[in-house]
């Protein structure tokens, strides 16, 4: 099991490693979607600002590993 975790990681290390602006651009893109939905009628989805929190984690997640990578 753990062989296959490290077979994956590494596959997506060497995707991510020449493209180290991609993650923060999906964080982003989430963190914008959250503030377009805050003008339309999407109950909890609006409410739990879902996107926004995902986003901030992604965006922050990106900028660690593109500084290790």
């Amino acid at each position: 099991m753990f062989q296959k975790m490290n077979k994956a990681l590494d596959k997506v290390s060497e995707y991510l490693a020449p493209r180290k602006g991609l993650l923060p651009l999906i964080g982003i893109f989430f963190i914008v979607l959250n503030f377009i939905l805050q003008f339309f009628p999407f109950g909890w989805l609006k409410d739990s600002n879902l996107f926004l929190h995902f986003g901030l984690i992604i965006a922050i997640f990106g900028l660690m590993l593109a500084w290790a990578l």
